[in-house]
């Protein structure tokens, strides 16, 4: 079953999430990332990782509830972590790596998101 989902929540997932799938998929399937990285390729990283990943992949219309419901804990997480100001920053590295498993590269320049995903 679909989800409608509002352009400010879309607008948002996709400011804050300014990893590619590919990038989030690499990520998580290294060492750094922590939790799940010894596993299959498509089974790395949390369960809320992947759901990342398979939002990245869906189109808008596809959008399951459970799609909605990560990308708005997603958006209010990585919104809290770094507030109003998306400066490239390195933080700490635990901040950084925990970030990244949400999409989030604090690193990256916030025109990068551009990119097709």
């Amino acid at each position: 079953m679909t989800a409608e989902i509002d352009d400010g929540l879309w607008e948002d997932f996709h400011r804050v999430v300014n990893m590619t799938s590919r990038e989030l998929r690499d990520w998580l399937a290294t060492d750094q990332a922590g939790e799940g990285t010894d596993g299959l390729p498509d089974q790395a990283g949390s369960e809320r990782s992947r759901g990342v990943l398979e939002v990245l992949g869906k189109r808008r219309t596809d959008l399951t509830h459970d799609d909605v419901a990560i990308m708005r804990s997603v958006v209010e997480e990585v919104s809290a972590e770094r507030g109003p100001d998306f400066e490239p920053t390195a933080g700490e590295t635990g901040w950084r790596h925990r970030l990244m498993s949400l999409g989030h590269d604090p690193l990256k320049p916030e025109a990068s998101n551009a990119q097709s995903r």
